[in-house]
């Protein structure tokens, strides 16, 4: 399967994305992000059933690049979207 090239902005919508992609695609996202200056990303894993967001909340609670993050207002998505802050004082890999 080749790798899917996603352009890096303030959003990320994970529609097309199986659950157990999440994880690593955040995590390069995110890196990614972070190298160009963006530091508050918008998550958009949907409503549903919740099992997407489930895995998100997951990443976000361990990973070493998320400062803080929590539910988007209701017109950027409320339950449907997380608000993601990254930290701006981080060592990464060029």
């Amino acid at each position: 399967m080749n790798p899917v090239k996603i352009p890096i902005e303030d959003f990320i919508d994970l529609h097309t994305f199986r659950p157990e992609e999440v994880s690593d695609l955040l995590s390069e996202y995110f890196s990614e992000c972070i190298k160009k200056g963006i530091f508050t990303v918008r998550v958009i894993h949907g409503k549903g059933r919740g099992i997407l967001k489930k895995g998100v909340v997951e990443f976000l609670k361990i990973s070493p690049l998320v400062e803080s993050f929590k539910d988007a207002p209701m017109e950027a998505g409320g339950w449907g979207a997380t608000i993601v802050e990254l930290k701006k004082s981080i060592s990464l890999p060029k």
